[in-house]
C-alpha cells in the first residue's frame, strides 16, 4: 500500500463537511456594494482619510517593514510615541507594542506565570487567552463565565502565585465581564488580573478609554490590559499596558515579543493616527454604543433572539450550525455582510450571527440591517 500521510486530513474534512462546520476563505474587493456589518471596524476608521493618511507617511519614512525584531532593528521612534500614547490615553504606566493583538495576550499569560503558578480563565474567554494559557506551563482553572466567586474558591484553594484573567467583552455574545468584582477578589486573594480589553477600547469608558479606565482599574498596580490595534483603532497589532516593571518585564521574557519581528511601521502610524483622531472626537464611542443599541432594540421588537450588547458586538441565535452559515449567505445576497460563529468558535455550542456596531452607521443603515435580517431569517 502507497504511503499516504495526509489521507486523515481527508476523513477530517467529511466530518466537517457533515457537521456544516466547513470554513472558506473569501477575499473581497478593494470596493463593495455591501454594508459591512461583519468587520471589527467599530469607529469607521480603517479607511479615514486621516488614519491612511498616517499609515502611508510612516511608510515613506520607515520603510515597508519593521527590518527585524523589537530587540534588534524593529524599534523605532514611531512605536515609542505609539506607546508613550497608548498608555496615556488608557490610563496606564507603559505599554508594549506586538505585531497582533494575538500575540500580546500569548506574550503576558507566558510572561506573568509559568510552572508552579496557577490561571484562573473564564470559559468565555478567546481562543489567544486559551493558547497563552497552554503555552505558559501554568497549572490553568477554566471557571463558569462571568463568575468573580468561582474566580474566588479557586484562587483560595491555590498557594502561591496567581493570575485571573478574561475579556472585558466577550467577542461571541458582546457581554462585558464583571471587572470591579474581578478586581476585588484578586486583591483580597493576592492575585494579578489580565484583561483583554480588545473590544472594549474605542468603545467603552470615556471617550473610548476602555473597559479598564470605566471600571476604575487603568493603572492599578495589580493590573495589566492588553489589546489590539486591529478593532476600534483600525490599524494592525496589538499592546500589553501596565505597571513599568511588569511592561519591562514582558521585554525581557516574552517570546512572542523577544523572537517575533515588530510591527510594521504603516500599521504603527495608524494607530496612532486613529489614537489622535479619537482624541479629538471622543463622540465617536457613545455612537458605537448608541447604534449597538438600537440594533438590538430593533431586532428584539422584530421577534429575533438577540443578546444584550455591552459594548458594539450584537450577536443574534440561529437554530443550527447550518442555519447560521445559510442566515449569513442571504444576508450577503441580499447587500449585507454578517459575521457567523458556529462551533468551535462559541463555547455554549449556540450559534449565532454577529453583527459589528460602527459609529459611521447610519439610522437608515440601521433599518436597512434589521430588515434584512428579519427578512432572511430561518425558520426556528
Amino acid at each position: 500500500m502507497p504511503f499516504a500521510p495526509f489521507d486523515w486530513i481527508d476523513d477530517e474534512a467529511r466530518r466537517r463537511a457533515d457537521a456544516g462546520l466547513v470554513r472558506t476563505l473569501r477575499p473581497r474587493p478593494a470596493e463593495t456594494e455591501l454594508l459591512d456589518l461583519a468587520s471589527n471596524d467599530y469607529l469607521g476608521l480603517t479607511r479615514h482619510p486621516e488614519v491612511t493618511a498616517a499609515a502611508a507617511r510612516a511608510a515613506c519614512r520607515w520603510g515597508a517593514g519593521a527590518t527585524g525584531s523589537r530587540l534588534v532593528t524593529g524599534s523605532t521612534t514611531l512605536h515609542a510615541e505609539l506607546e508613550r500614547e497608548l498608555a496615556e490615553f488608557c490610563g496606564f504606566e507603559a505599554a508594549l507594542v506586538l505585531s497582533s493583538g494575538y500575540a500580546a495576550n500569548l506574550a503576558a499569560l507566558t510572561a506573568l506565570s509559568g510552572r508552579g503558578s496557577l490561571i484562573v480563565s473564564d470559559a468565555g474567554n478567546h481562543a489567544s487567552i486559551v493558547d497563552g494559557c497552554r503555552l505558559s506551563r501554568a497549572e490553568t482553572a477554566v471557571v463558569p463565565h462571568t463568575d468573580p466567586e468561582a474566580v474566588r474558591k479557586t484562587l483560595r484553594a491555590h498557594d502561591g502565585r496567581a493570575l485571573a484573567v478574561t475579556d472585558s467583552v466577550f467577542s461571541v455574545d458582546g457581554d462585558a465581564a464583571p471587572l470591579a468584582a474581578l478586581a476585588e477578589v484578586c486583591r483580597a486573594e493576592g492575585a494579578a488580573l489580565l484583561v483583554d480589553d480588545a473590544h472594549g477600547l474605542g468603545v467603552l469608558g470615556e471617550g473610548g478609554r476602555g473597559a479598564l479606565a470605566a471600571a476604575g482599574l487603568a493603572g492599578g498596580e495589580g493590573v495589566v490590559g492588553t489589546l489590539t490595534l486591529s478593532k476600534a483603532l483600525g490599524s494592525q497589532g496589538g499592546a500589553v499596558l501596565g505597571p513599568a516593571r511588569v511592561i519591562d518585564h514582558l521585554v525581557n521574557t516574552a517570546r512572542t515579543f523577544i523572537f517575533d519581528t515588530g510591527l510594521a511601521p504603516a500599521a504603527a502610524g495608524a494607530a496612532l493616527g486613529s489614537l489622535r483622531l479619537l482624541r479629538r472626537e471622543p463622540e465617536r464611542a457613545g455612537r458605537a454604543r448608541a447604534v449597538a443599541t438600537a440594533l438590538y432594540e430593533q431586532l428584539t421588537a422584530a421577534g429575533l433572539v438577540a443578546v444584550r450588547p455591552d459594548a458594539a458586538v450584537v450577536s443574534v441565535r440561529a437554530p443550527s450550525a447550518d442555519s447560521a452559515v445559510r442566515w449569513a449567505a442571504d444576508c450577503r445576497t441580499a447587500g449585507m455582510a454578517v459575521g457567523c460563529f458556529r462551533p468551535p468558535s462559541v463555547p455554549d455550542g449556540i450559534s449565532r450571527l454577529r453583527l459589528t456596531a460602527r459609529a459611521d452607521l447610519t439610522d437608515a443603515q440601521i433599518a436597512t440591517a434589521v430588515a434584512i435580517v428579519r427578512r432572511t431569517a430561518p425558520d426556528a
